[in-house]
């Protein structure tokens, strides 16, 4: 796939607007699983904030900042991986655009925090960066594990804070779809996600040892 209809798939914008051209069945794989998980994770936010909950600029702070790990943490790993030069082909492709993507991310949940975001953690990779196949495998628990993150605080968000991450977590669907296909796993394996607590998503974030004290 070119970089523009790449770039426009994962950005979000319609086939329409993408450039014409003949699809693969590996392009066309990525598109259906990426819509429909971004379908699916849409529709489980919105289910779970119809449920009760307490929510207040002080509770979005807190989830913001949790989200920002998340998203810091995806960011550093990308950027590392580019940085290493030792992935090929799509996989590359991917890193560089998804790195980028993080990195707006990062900018956008900062932004959101209105000068309380906390000072970035340390993190460290391993080989997870400079093997393409322990990055795919990497990748796609990431991917996945900030899916969960996000569903997980669906429910104490206030509604505006709510709708803001709701415009993040269609894009990283897509991302998990992509690098799904890209690993040979299914880009949608479920029709409606598990949404993990921040606790477990704390807990998987440990059992990585990307992130240092």
């Amino acid at each position: 796939m070119d970089q523009g209809s790449r770039d426009a798939a994962v950005s979000g914008h319609s086939l329409s607007e993408a450039p014409v051209r003949r699809w693969s069945r590996a392009a066309l794989l990525r598109r259906a699983g990426a819509g429909g998980l971004a379908v699916s994770l849409g529709g489980a936010l919105l289910a779970r904030r119809s449920g009760p909950a307490v929510s207040s600029p002080s509770v979005d702070a807190r989830v913001l900042q949790f989200a920002l790990i998340v998203e810091r943490l995806q960011a550093a790993f990308y950027a590392e991986a580019n940085k290493n030069g030792k992935l090929r082909g799509e996989v590359a492709e991917f890193s560089r655009v998804v790195g980028a993507n993080e990195r707006e991310h990062v900018a956008f949940v900062t932004k959101a925090l209105r000068g309380s975001a906390a000072a970035a953690p340390r993190f460290s990779f391993g080989d997870a960066t400079t093997s393409e196949k322990q990055f795919v495998r990497s990748a796609v628990e990431l991917e996945d594990l900030g899916l969960a993150a996000y569903n997980g605080q669906a429910t104490n968000l206030s509604p505006a804070a709510l709708a803001a991450a709701a415009k993040i977590v269609s894009v990283e669907a897509r991302h998990a779809a992509w690098i799904r296909d890209l690993a040979g796993k299914p880009p949608a394996p479920l029709a409606v996600d598990k949404p993990l607590d921040e606790a477990q998503v704390r807990a998987a974030l440990k059992r990585t040892g990307y992130i240092k004290p």
